[in-house]
């Protein structure tokens, strides 16, 4: 499918598939949703210094550079899991050049070695974060009781309604601990209604720019 990188309505940038008229990030701000869902209303919630992240979507890898940087505000250590199928190229990632949009120059390196780190070996970025990329299909996670906290960002049940599904959402719920928590940005009624399923407390929260309501679940 054809790819472009967009400018999006905070000046940072995306790729968007253009058949399916899809981007990897919101078009009403590429970084102003990443910080608003998956910092201020995921990793925010957690003050111990711990904290074990599954990311549905690793794509560009922003939630994953942004969560390194927070990570170090909040003195917190992070053991990161980014799952993804089809992973995005370097010259894709070199035209995104989030490090400037987020006056983070000084960890280019950083982010580099994110992408071109390998699949399927957790290496440690810092002396406080690893990563773990992992290249497979969302419904083969099998793991349990591991994660505290997991950012859903798969492409919208729009385009990809089958990564939407209860099925999917069993597999979250058991991968997280207890009280763990998992954040998206859709808030569609189906996707409401397939966390509650399954066993979700499920809250409805502002969205960022340019929606009306997110959704974050919590395993009781």
């Amino acid at each position: 499918m054809k790819r472009r990188i967009i400018t999006t309505g905070d000046g940072s940038k995306t790729i968007q598939i253009e058949d399916w008229d899809e981007q990897y990030h919101s078009k009403h701000g590429a970084v102003q949703e990443a910080y608003h869902v998956f910092i201020a209303h995921g990793l925010r919630l957690f003050n111990n210094t711990n904290v074990n992240i599954l990311e549905i979507g690793f794509g560009t890898g922003l939630n994953a550079f942004i969560t390194f940087l927070e990570a170090r505000k909040q003195q917190l250590k992070v053991d990161y899991v980014g799952v993804e199928a089809f992973p995005v190229s370097m010259d894709e990632v070199g035209e995104l050049d989030y490090c400037s949009q987020l006056n983070a120059n000084e960890y280019q390196q950083v982010f580099d070695v994110m992408h071109k780190s390998r699949w399927e070996e957790k290496i440690a970025i810092s002396e406080d974060f690893s990563l773990h990329k992992q290249k497979k299909d969302f419904r083969d996670i099998n793991e349990a009781n591991l994660f505290n906290l997991i950012y859903f960002d798969a492409f919208g049940a729009r385009v990809q309604p089958e990564l939407w599904t209860e099925e999917v959402f069993e597999k979250m719920f058991r991968a997280l601990k207890k009280e763990g928590v998992l954040v998206t940005y859709a808030a569609k009624g189906s996707v409401r209604r397939a966390l509650q399923a399954v066993g979700f407390t499920v809250e409805r929260l502002p969205g960022p720019p340019g929606k009306r309501e997110m959704l974050r679940g919590i395993k009781k």
